[in-house]
């Protein structure tokens, strides 16, 4: 492979792991617009077919059933009153056809006048190429209440634990 050859194909690396980033930053961010509108068959798209969110509780398991937490308690209220879903830009990892995001969400609800954080969270992103594109696998969303656990999911994704 001559020198240019060598650039070139780098180049091209370069970009298609640029490419992969831009494509999850935008699956997160899709996340709060598709809730906060309650556009369940868009948050749906989100998730593979057998992927799941776990929240605390007993995780929500499947595209379908993801999608449709928009249409249950106490999502149903937040949106009426008026709430937003907010992401921080992650921190991404990409191996291969497999990659870990991981961040923060708040949840903001509406009262009068002002705005209050209902729910401040550490997210665990586990996302895999598809032939549709990036999609996740698997969701991980734990309060920052002081607890070990969301500590730790912050740490395993920064330390790049995928």
């Amino acid at each position: 492979m001559s020198d240019i050859e060598a650039r070139i194909a780098a180049l091209e690396a370069r970009i298609a792991g640029l490419e992969d980033q831009l494509a999850i930053y935008q699956l997160i961010a899709t996340y709060g617009p598709s809730v906060d509108s309650r556009t369940g068959s868009t948050t749906a798209t989100l998730w593979t077919e057998n992927g799941a969110y776990d929240f605390g509780g007993e995780p929500l398991v499947g595209a379908e059933k993801v999608g449709s937490l928009v249409n249950i308690e106490p999502h149903i209220h937040y949106v009426a009153d008026g709430c937003a879903h907010v992401l921080s830009m992650p921190h991404v990892t990409v191996n291969g056809d497999t990659a870990v995001a991981t961040g923060y969400s708040r949840v903001y609800l509406s009262q009068g006048d002002h705005w209050r954080v209902e729910r401040a969270s550490a997210n665990r992103w586990e996302l895999v190429r598809t032939s549709e594109g990036w999609r996740v696998q698997n969701r991980i969303n734990r309060l920052l209440n002081g607890q070990s656990e969301a500590r730790d999911l912050l740490s395993r994704g920064v330390k790049g634990d995928v």
